[in-house]
């Protein structure tokens, strides 16, 4: 990132610190700090006794000296509570005054910035996160990404935004980072160019994106980022908060009137920035080295290979060690249960890669983590620390923070996996019999319940007159390029019933020997008749 932003956004950190002074000295409302601070990456959290830090991942990417300064923040400020989101972001809860704005400041050494990470700025540019190591992807997106990200950070100090800009890139047709429906996303083609969408989100009045454009040359993808801003900031709604997303403009241009004029702001740019905002070939080379270091490292594992066992790519959710597509290097996936990753792992993983040349470790948009670019030992060593993860599909589903810790939620969404997850446990189903579900505490879809198998959105019901909490229930939401659609919202049910539904949903597809995907093809009907009595009239 260009040094001198770097400055200013560490000058603008005495700002943070006075303002969060005032805030923890009652000098300050919850309302007026929480437009203050959101800019800077930290909310207080419900009831306005501690505060959540983002610490931006851009592309998700924790470099070894990044995690290094995560063990040693969670050792210093004994931060107990940690998560995983959705955007490939950091979180660090429950933090005084002291630790929040330290940790902040702290985090600038080794290049992790926190600014732009709430409020109404670019946020964390997202990534596939095997994207360089995957079998099967197009081509590596990571390096024209982290360039999009740094162009975004600089328009944090000169561009006011309407709303929050979510930017994503997908390596393959997996499309896990939504790319097809954010307000700017790069998908990757075959023939190694990009299609690019614009105007989609999830959250409230979610829309799919529009393609704005088809083969995209990698080294061109600043052009259409600076289109999008300046689409947004000619046409986007700086009147009404609750409408100033790019997906609204498709209702008042239209989608064809949309797609016209992003079009034109790229015609605009391109005359106006000529060859300036060209991505140099350096790109190329850096891939192309890493592919000859890589083939250097297998040659020198060789002996060890032989006597350690490879790890197959499998589809299944207990396989955690992925073959990359560099031959001899593995990569682990290590789910922690709602995303919430205990403090000291992080110190364990750490402890594993430290003398690994070229591990890293990669933050997914579903709150898995990736740890990559390991020989044969050293996934077998990962393997074993990351055991309490995840043990079945269903593990692995998502969930937001949820009410107890965020100001805006509505309903406890790691209360409701884990009362799921315990409720079904002792009936042993097997792996893939209850799918991964999507949990959001309220309408934001922080845990992308309308991409969801099954998915559920924080809601209210009235019960006797008595107000109770419940969750919307929504089905078959799909995020695979060309199978997109968000899930079908179905009714409501009660907390309370919807791990009693599961049980049952486990139950009856056990029966049949088969996972959810296999049987929900043939019985939908099945599935509204088992949903039927857990749904609220």
């Amino acid at each position: 990132m260009n040094q001198s932003l770097m400055t200013e956004f560490k000058e603008d950190l005495k700002d943070f610190r006075e303002m969060t002074e005032k805030f923890y000295a009652k000098e300050v409302s919850i309302k007026d700090y929480k437009g203050f601070s959101g800019g800077f990456g930290s909310y207080a959290q419900r009831g306005g006794e501690a505060s959540m830090l983002r610490l931006r991942m851009p592309g998700g990417r924790i470099t070894k000296e990044k995690l290094k300064f995560l063990v040693d923040a969670i050792a210093a400020y004994d931060v107990r509570r940690v998560h995983l989101t959705t955007c490939q972001t950091v979180q660090f809860h429950d933090l005084g005054m002291k630790a929040v704005c330290d940790i902040m400041e702290q985090a600038m050494e080794v290049g992790i910035i926190t600014r732009g990470g709430g409020g109404d700025f670019p946020r964390n540019v997202m990534v596939s996160p095997l994207s360089g190591v995957e079998q099967g992807e197009y081509f590596d997106v990571l390096p024209y990404a982290e360039r999009a990200g740094d162009y975004l950070m600089g328009m944090i100090k000169t561009v006011k935004l309407p709303r929050k800009l979510k930017v994503g890139f997908s390596n393959s047709p997996a499309n896990v980072t939504h790319a097809t429906f954010r307000d700017l996303g790069f998908m990757a083609k075959e023939n190694g160019l990009f299609d690019v969408y614009s105007a989609g989100g999830l959250g409230n009045n979610y829309k799919m994106g529009v393609k704005v454009a088809e083969n995209v040359k990698p080294e061109e993808v600043l052009y259409y980022v600076e289109a999008m801003v300046r689409t947004f900031t000619t046409y986007g709604n700086y009147e009404s908060r609750a409408k100033s997303r790019t997906r609204y403009m498709q209702e008042t241009l239209g989608v064809e009137g949309y797609k016209k004029a992003y079009q034109e702001k790229l015609l605009e740019v391109k005359a106006k920035f000529k060859d300036s905002l060209l991505i140099k070939s350096s790109v190329s080379a850096e891939q192309e080295s890493n592919t000859e270091e890589s083939v250097v490292n297998i040659k020198e594992q060789e002996s060890q290979l032989k006597n350690v066992a490879a790890y197959p790519q499998t589809e299944s959710a207990s396989e955690r060690v992925i073959t990359q597509k560099q031959a001899g290097l593995y990569a682990v996936a290590y789910h922690p249960v709602g995303g919430m990753v205990p403090a000291q792992k992080f110190e364990e993983i750490y402890e594993g890669i430290k003398n690994a040349a070229k591990a890293e470790v990669r933050v997914a948009p579903d709150e898995t983590l990736y740890i990559i670019n390991l020989n044969a030992q050293q996934a077998e060593k990962i393997h074993k620390i990351t055991a309490d993860g995840a043990k079945n599909l269903f593990e692995t589903s998502v969930s937001c923070i949820g009410s107890t810790v965020c100001q805006i939620g509505l309903r406890d969404s790691q209360g409701l996996l884990a009362s799921i997850v315990e409720a079904v446990e002792p009936y042993h189903f097997a792996d893939g019999v209850l799918p991964r579900i999507h949990i959001s505490g309220c309408p934001s879809s922080c845990g992308t319940h309308q991409i969801g198998k099954l998915g559920f959105r924080g809601a209210s019901k009235s019960v006797n007159e008595k107000a109770e909490p419940a969750f919307a229930f929504y089905v078959n939401g799909q995020d695979t390029q060309g199978e997109e659609r968000f899930g079908e919202e179905w009714g409501v049910m009660l907390a309370t019933d919807i791990p009693k539904f599961f049980v049952e949903l486990g139950t009856v597809i056990s029966e049949e020997k088969v996972s959810y995907e296999q049987w929900y093809k043939k019985n939908m009907d099945t599935l509204k008749n088992i949903a039927e009595p857990y749904l609220q009239k």
